[in-house]
């Protein structure tokens, strides 16, 4: 936003004129994005900030040292220790922090106590963990499954033609009915959850109004006054 900008020009200018002299210097489309004309305000703010503002969704508005402690959570959070049991069979002993879970991990054996490498057939965060501390290669612990030459073979067998469906035999087996009740509403739009900011502008406006009959919260398009003078006309 343009305001944005020039309020902290002026507070750049009362700290020190060097600082604005030296941002006169270059054009102003090169470093805000109040100059851009739009060309970088989705890219910057909507796709690589969604996921900073989902994780500090909660603490937005707490002071500076709370979150400093909610960084810092965050990232002890996905710290992993390694231990080596045995280098030579690749069995190693992880902890996660600050849970302080142990899990024994068998790269060899493509096992882990966690049970998610057994699932998966895939290395995951304990797996990347011991390759890491042991500058091992994870590809190597990658199941058959997802490499290319396995994805090759399923195409490889003859596909047998369906035919025309009245020549088919007729079905005597069971019949299942969905369950209505976990349909998933697919009417409207998800609600969002997620904080809005000077971005968008188009959400944080009055609510709409209707031409027809005043009434807040929908367009003349969807009015029922609308719909009955479209009754009527087609009536006559």
């Amino acid at each position: 936003m343009v305001w944005e900008y020039e309020v902290r020009y002026q507070c750049l200018r009362e700290r020190d004129k060097a600082y604005t002299n030296w941002l006169n210097r270059i054009p102003h489309k090169q470093y805000a994005l109040a100059f851009d004309g739009g060309y970088r305000w989705g890219h910057m703010t909507t796709n690589l900030v969604e996921c900073i503002n989902s994780v500090l969704k909660g603490a937005r508005n707490l002071s500076i040292t709370a979150l400093v402690k909610l960084h810092a959570s965050q990232l002890a959070s996905g710290n992993i220790q390694v231990s080596c049991f045995d280098r030579q069979n690749e069995v190693f002993k992880v902890r996660e922090m600050p849970s302080g879970l142990e899990f024994a991990v068998d790269l060899r054996g493509l096992r882990c106590d966690c049970v998610e490498f057994q699932v998966d057939r895939i290395p995951y965060r304990h797996v990347f963990a011991c390759c890491a501390s042991q500058q091992l290669d994870w590809q190597v612990y990658v199941h058959d499954v997802y490499k290319m030459d396995q994805v090759r073979q399923v195409y490889r067998a003859r596909f047998r033609s369906l035919g025309n469906p009245t020549t088919w035999p007729a079905y005597n087996g069971p019949w299942f009915v969905p369950n209505s009740y976990l349909t998933r509403v697919t009417k409207g739009r998800p609600k969002m959850t997620r904080l809005l900011n000077e971005m968008d502008t188009r959400m944080l406006r009055r609510p709409r109004h209707c031409r027809l009959c005043g009434v807040e919260g929908h367009s003349h398009n969807r009015c029922r006054q609308s719909a009955g003078a479209n009754a009527d006309r087609d009536a006559q």
